[in-house]
Parts: structure tokens; sequence; C-alpha cells
């Protein structure tokens, strides 16, 4: 028996196989969620966990869309973190990447608010009030 954390977020006690069924379970929910987010719109991690049914697993979210094994299909750059901003280790090309990939849909990005701890060109955040996915 292996005590990991499993996609629930508690300690599992499970066989390392019942961690990867619940594991490939939860990934599958998570990329059907991230199927659904329409072109032009974004949703937090802690969204698309709520919405596969795991409200407390955001940061699963994270490994899931990293793991995917259909990139073209599964638009995992869709997903962002709460503040708008992107995650810098996007799987897939990068925070840039990333960027061009939500601009070429029509994802509006704001600067950030004067004072921001990352006020440069880098600190540019989705504009979550207009391109947050209302699932």
């Amino acid at each position: 028996m292996s005590e990991s954390l499993v996609p629930d977020g508690t300690q599992g006690g499970a066989s390392a196989s019942e961690d990867a069924g619940r594991t490939q379970s939860f990934n599958a929910g998570v990329y059907e969620v991230v199927r659904r987010i329409p072109r032009g719109c974004v949703a937090t991690y802690g969204q698309v966990a709520a919405l596969a049914g795991r409200p407390r697993a955001a940061r699963f979210v994270g490994f899931a869309l990293h793991a995917n094994p259909e990139p073209g299909v599964i638009p995992c750059h869709r997903v962002v973190f709460r503040d708008g901003s992107l995650a810098p280790g996007f799987a897939f090309g990068g925070e840039e990447r990333q960027r061009k990939l939500l601009e070429a849909e029509g994802v509006v990005f704001v600067p950030p608010p004067e004072g921001a701890p990352n006020a440069g060109a880098e600190g540019w955040r989705v504009d979550m009030a207009r391109c947050q996915w209302r699932a």
C-alpha cells in the first residue's frame, strides 16, 4: 500500500494500481471539461477542478494538463490562474506560446495594475471579467 496524494487531495492508502486508476479517471474528467471551454474563453484551474467533480484539486488539474495526450484536441492553453496570469510552465511551448494561442482566439489581455510586482510586459493577464468561461 502506498501513501500518496491522490487527485481528491487526500492521502491515499490505495495500491499503486488503484492510485493510477483514480488518476486516469480524474485526468479523463479534466480533459472532458477542458474540451468544453469555448474559443475566446478561459477557465481557471480551480474552475476546471470543480467542474470535474474535485473542487479542491486545482493543482492536480495542472498535472493532468501537463500530461495532455492530445494537445491539438484538448485545448489546455485555455486554462489559466484565477488572476488571469498564464502558466510559466505551459508544457506546449511556454507562456509566450500560450498567450499567442489565446490571442489568436480573441482572448483579451490587460496590463497589470500600476505598482504590481510584475508590472512589465510579462505581467499582462487575461481580462477575466470579459473572457472567463461561464460554465
